[in-house]
């Protein structure tokens, strides 16, 4: 096999977007000839992350359901049907091997096509709760590649492979400890806490810290804040840490956290699994099936992260922290506990799933 013609769906967030490149990244590396194209939803961040990455990516006129009333609900039809025969269109231009589904509004209409046009499909599902799109594309999928045990669950047992989620090769890099520091103007001598609130930020979270930014003693601890776009506040160095909308340079952030407040995200675990980070998960209670806490509760009941409900954050969540800053002990066994959840490996499974269909 001298390359691999492959289509990748899906996006929405940086859970999707971020496994898809690493997915395609590992293609690359082996197969360096292959053509690989993205499908993604028009307006939603993979439009701009994927082309970012190399990438080319092409957008179809997709949306969700809106859970209330709204008149935008009156355009899905006719945005499915454009869906559909852009993608009909799309698969007989680049005919793959094979198409990769990440979930997200522009996984299911180019999906549904190309196994309708007998193309075979791997699902590759983030989350210990699958989303819909993939629930609804598990009867065509020939691979449904999976980060959590027990998914028979939802989908059939023959068609899953636990391969874990692929995450950003250059977080696992190792990196100068000094450097860092100096990237963000921090201090090498006093504990760091990393805040990051998901790709598109945290609101209950940038509340509870801001609110709570006088509990930080500046003589012993400080703080590394990534506030996302939606929270208003001054970007800057200060007496506590360092506020900023967006982190660039993550391996420098997760270099040097002593202990990380975080969404539980399916992608944020697997790369604090892999990078052996101690943590504070705050799972997003909107997530579809409440399954930002399924994912996070194995690790907590492992004794591998602690947990704190969003409902919670403003009285318990800097209070939490800074007392765990104060348990090195309690902080290394944190450590040791999570890393036995890692799979860094995630891409060249799924590589290796990708063959064995093409095969």
């Amino acid at each position: 096999m001298k390359k691999i013609k492959l289509l990748i769906s899906g996006g929405g967030t940086g859970g999707h977007i971020f496994p898809a490149v690493a997915i395609a990244n590992a293609v690359k590396e082996k197969y360096p000839e292959s053509e690989i194209t993205f499908v993604g939803a028009k307006g939603r961040m993979e439009m701009e992350k994927v082309p970012a990455a190399g990438y080319v990516i092409h957008g179809l006129w997709i949306s969700g359901l809106q859970r209330s009333m709204d008149w935008r609900n009156l355009l899905l039809p006719f945005k499915l049907i454009s869906s559909l025969w852009r993608s009909f269109i799309l698969v007989r231009k680049y005919k793959p091997d094979v198409t990769v589904g990440v979930g997200g509004y522009a996984s299911g209409p180019l999906n549904f096509m190309a196994s309708s046009l007998g193309v075979p499909l791997l699902l590759q599902e983030q989350n210990s709760f699958p989303g819909l799109t993939n629930k609804l594309l598990k009867g065509k999928a020939k691979r449904i590649c999976v980060a959590y045990p027990n998914m028979e669950r939802f989908f059939d047992e023959k068609k899953l492979v636990l391969t874990g989620n692929p995450i950003r090769q250059d977080l696992l890099k190792e990196v100068d400890q000094a450097k860092a520091y100096q990237h963000f103007g921090l201090d090498p001598n006093k504990r760091t806490i990393l805040i990051i609130g998901g790709s598109l930020g945290a609101r209950s979270v940038n509340q509870a810290i801001e609110k709570a930014l006088d509990l930080i003693d500046p003589n012993l601890s400080q703080i590394l804040w990534q506030t996302g776009k939606s929270f208003q506040a001054k970007e800057g160095v200060f007496e506590w840490g360092k506020r900023t909308i967006f982190i660039q340079r993550m391996e420098y952030a997760y270099a040097i956290a002593d202990l990380v407040i975080s969404r539980a995200g399916a992608l944020s675990i697997s790369e604090l699994s892999a990078l052996a980070k101690a943590v504070i998960f705050v799972p997003l209670p909107s997530a579809a099936e409440d399954h930002q806490t399924k994912n996070a509760q194995s690790l907590v009941e492992s004794g591998a992260a602690y947990i704190c409900a969003d409902s919670e954050v403003s009285e318990k969540l800097m209070p939490m922290a800074l007392d765990l800053l104060s348990q090195p002990n309690e902080l290394a066994k944190l450590k040791k506990e999570i890393s036995a959840f890692a799979r860094p490996n995630a891409a060249q499974e799924i590589l290796h799933t990708l063959e064995s269909i093409i095969e």
